[in-house]
This record gives C-alpha cells, structure tokens and sequence, in this order.
C-alpha cells in the first residue's frame, strides 16, 4: 500500500547538512498508520505504542521525492503491528521501519 511521500527541502537538514532522520521517521510513521488505518472496524481505534526506523542510505540533494509503502503484518483485537519501506523515484531504499499499535474501542 502506499500512502505517504515527500520531497525534502532545506528546513529538512540537520546541522551537518543532511536530510534529518525525523523527517524521515515521520513519513514512515504516517505510512504505517495509514496502514494499520485499513484494518480497523468502526468504533476501533490506534495509536502508536513502539516505532522503529533504519536508516539505510542518505537522501541526497538529487533526489527529488521519495515514497513510503507500508503493509500490515497483523491485526488482532489488542495490537496491530506493521512495516515500511521509503523508496526513491528509482526503487532505490532509503529507509525501513516497523510499527506497534494499541487497538482499542472509540469511546462514544
């Protein structure tokens, strides 16, 4: 599934000068919840109880945008755990993460 991308620019740099690892966290995160989002019923609900992220190759100044594709693993009654990926225009990774969720009913 994807469901998340971006294009970094230069409020994105850390103080070396490269793309800052939280920008890459966010797109990530918001990609595993977006996926976990498909899967709950209505009245469920999520929220993020662990985030893991490997950065895996720098995002140069060349690359124009990037693309994150998530998936769930699994969905159960109390947790939901799902992966990503952040792709470059040409199938380069640049990033992987994984993500555990609380489900939980919607309180009405």
């Amino acid at each position: 599934m994807r469901c998340s991308g971006g294009a970094p620019g230069p409020d994105h740099l850390n103080p070396m000068g490269g793309i800052h690892g939280g920008w890459y966290a966010t797109l990530l995160d918001s990609a595993l919840g977006c996926a976990v989002h498909t899967m709950m019923p209505p009245g469920r609900g999520y929220t993020t109880a662990e985030l893991g992220i490997n950065l895996v190759k720098a995002i140069g100044s060349k690359v124009q945008r990037v693309r994150a594709e998530a998936k769930v693993v699994h969905c159960g009654r109390q947790l939901a755990t799902a992966e990503a990926r952040l792709y470059g225009p040409d199938g380069t990774l640049y990033a992987h993460g994984t993500t555990t969720c609380l489900v939980f009913e919607l309180k009405r």
